[in-house]
Parts: structure tokens; sequence; C-alpha cells
């Protein structure tokens, strides 16, 4: 929703210049929590992941999400290209599996951690920054491709970790 002030001529009431001061004093928006700039790194064990997207989930409001890059940054968007995330303390999903081909996934990254609720990872945002740092680690793991195997017309998840 766009912010617009009358233009012009137009003749201020004391009703209305309140409306002005209180505007300019908390800013436009559609009822939702502050959004601010974010970017950062996702790591895994101390290297930067080279492919996926990340998600971060704040509780009744939009998700923010980015692609991450070939260097494991991210700029989040939550409605506008590279607006932020909502200020506070939510969930994040890492989503890290490539489709090689229809019956095979390549995982850049545990799966636990494509899903909010198994990733155990969460980011505190308290105002704009450049610099969040989201820590994934293999636990001992290494990258694998998952295959799928089609029988009868149904997929079998198949091997994996």
């Amino acid at each position: 929703m766009a912010c617009s002030l009358p233009t012009g001529p137009a003749r201020l009431t004391a009703g209305g210049a309140l409306v002005v001061v209180f505007l300019s004093l908390v800013g436009c928006s559609d009822g939702g929590p502050k959004v601010v700039p974010v970017s950062g790194i996702v790591t895994i064990d101390g290297q930067p992941l080279t492919y996926g997207h990340i998600q971060v989930l704040p509780t009744g409001w939009r998700p923010a999400s980015s692609r991450i890059g070939s260097d494991g940054r991210f700029m989040l968007t939550t409605t506008v290209s590279g607006d932020g995330c909502a200020v506070g303390t939510h969930p994040v999903a890492i989503l890290a599996g490539e489709s090689i081909s229809t019956e095979a996934t390549k995982w850049h990254a545990p799966k636990k951690y494509a899903d909010s609720k198994t990733s155990n990872l969460t980011v505190t945002i308290t105002g704009p920054t450049n610099d969040l740092k989201v820590e994934l680690t293999w636990s001992g793991g290494k990258p694998f491709t998952e295959k799928f195997e089609r029988e009868g017309g149904t997929e079998l998840q198949g091997l994996g970790k």
C-alpha cells in the first residue's frame, strides 16, 4: 500500500495536520511489522554454501527469501526486491536440494535444513544489516545424491542421508 499526502493548494485542517505529523513520524505501512534491509552469508562447516535458497519465516507475516549465490551471499526480499526482512526472531530454512534429473537430487546441505521445523535455525533481526551469518554443518556427513526409482508410475525414495 502506498502513502500519499495532499498536493497542490489543498488546505490542511487541524486534524489533517495531525495525520501529516503522525505519518512523518511512523512512516507508511500496510499494517505489518517493520521491514529492514538484510543481507549476509550462509556457510557450511566454515565454507560458503554455493547453492540454494534461504527462507526466513516471521510468524503471522510474509516470509523473506533469497537465492544463495556461488559465494554464499544472499539479500532478503519480503515484498519488493532487496527490501529485507521483518524485525524480530524468526525460524529459518535453507533449501539446498538441486534437481539434477527427474530421478535424482543433489543435496548441498543436510535435508534437515530444508524445513524450518527441523532446521533448528533462527535469526534475530534488530535493524538493517549486511553481515548476517547463518552457519550450517554436515555433522560428519557430506554432499550426496538422492535417487528416486519409478515403479508403476509412483516415485519411491531411494538412498540418501
